[in-house]
């Protein structure tokens, strides 16, 4: 009787390449500044972006925006099994190419936009788990353009809101470069000066955690920020069980005002006509003090708010509708048209001049 040894799959790693820097001049690659696009050519700093998303071994992963592909280097070398590249520009499709064929049958690339793209058939069947399970053998990775990293965010909050998109899988991890304020938002404590509408939104469906500053000169071309690095992990039960728009109407109007009341802000909840009352009404039903500042809102207090706000919105159907600025746009349509009918004729004198 003996054992046999089981052969081991050899670590992988990359050939020798062009660098990322000669591949940006062999392919003339310039960052476009209306695309808000700054190019890492730094290999440890990919290594650590790379790290803060876990072991990668044998794991799925999709980065966003590759660019010259800085941060799929170090990707592949964590040794991925299948790794999904989503680039919005046709520029960078053949320095992509040329990484694809060095890592032969790991690599897909989809010339497409990432806001757009349907993430549910992004990877196999089997890597599915369940919500309450530990999170999938998949990770989002990238270093976002600026210009499209709030509004990403914010689409994959609301699919993890509804289990869909990249999703449908489990609760997904993500690793995400943003501007050094952005991420200050996105992690900012009840109290802090930071305390936004995406601190709420973020924290009440995921963990979320700054993991690291790149300084802006690591960067090329140098923007005039610095930029974080942040890990979300989806919550298995969010903190506030309310659908994904009634949270966001609710934390939005709290912040239509910053500096003032939380009360005021909250009145943009309701028509004109009765708003002081229910405004009360809801303050009163969530127990919520209407001195307090938005930022100084706890989550517990901004779920009483979202609860006590359903409550209303399932006595009166047609309260979750009301648009405060639709209401203010028509005021301004009105007084305009008021305006116009009131001002006195012109005499046939002053019509000829």
């Amino acid at each position: 009787f003996c054992l046999m040894a089981v052969p081991r799959k050899a670590a992988f790693h990359l050939p020798p390449l062009p660098t990322v820097g000669e591949i940006i001049k062999l392919f003339r690659l310039k960052a476009q500044k209306q695309l808000s696009q700054n190019f890492l050519l730094d290999l440890r700093l990919t290594d650590k972006i790379v790290k803060q998303a876990g072991d990668l071994k044998n794991a799925h992963v999709c980065e966003v925006g590759p660019g010259p592909g800085g941060i799929t280097r170090s990707i592949l070398n964590a040794g991925v099994e299948q790794l999904l590249l989503i680039e919005k520009d046709p520029r960078f499709i053949p320095g992509l190419q040329m990484l694809s064929e060095a890592a032969p049958g790991k690599v897909r690339i989809v010339h497409g936009d990432i806001l757009t793209y349907k993430m549910e058939k992004a990877f196999p069947k089997h890597l599915k788990k369940n919500w309450e399970d530990e999170p999938p053998d998949i990770h989002i990775i990238g270093n976002l353009p600026f210009s499209v990293s709030t509004p990403l965010i914010i689409k994959w909050l609301e699919n993890v809101s509804k289990k869909d998109g990249p999703f449908v899988y489990g609760r997904t991890q993500m690793t995400l470069t943003f501007q050094k304020e952005v991420a200050e938002r996105l992690t900012a404590n009840p109290g802090g000066k930071q305390r936004s509408r995406l601190s709420v939104m973020s924290q009440h469906l995921c963990t979320v955690e700054n993991r690291f500053i790149i300084p802006g000169q690591a960067f090329v071309p140098k923007p005039e920020v610095d930029v974080a690095v942040v890990h979300f992990t989806p919550l298995v039960q969010p903190k506030i069980q309310q659908p994904f728009e009634l949270v966001e109407k609710v934390v939005q109007s709290v912040f239509h005002f910053r500096r003032k009341y939380c009360f005021r802000g909250l009145e943009t909840l309701f028509p004109e006509s009765g708003r002081l009352k229910r405004t009360e009404q809801l303050m009163m039903t969530a127990n919520v003090d209407p001195t307090l500042r938005p930022f100084q809102l706890s989550m517990s207090q901004f779920r009483s708010l979202c609860d006590a706000y359903r409550k209303m919105c399932d006595e009166d159907p047609g309260l979750f509708v009301y648009n405060y600025r639709e209401e203010l746009k028509q005021k301004k349509k009105m007084r305009k048209i008021i305006k116009s009918t009131s001002e006195p004729e012109q005499t046939e004198e002053e019509n000829h001049l």
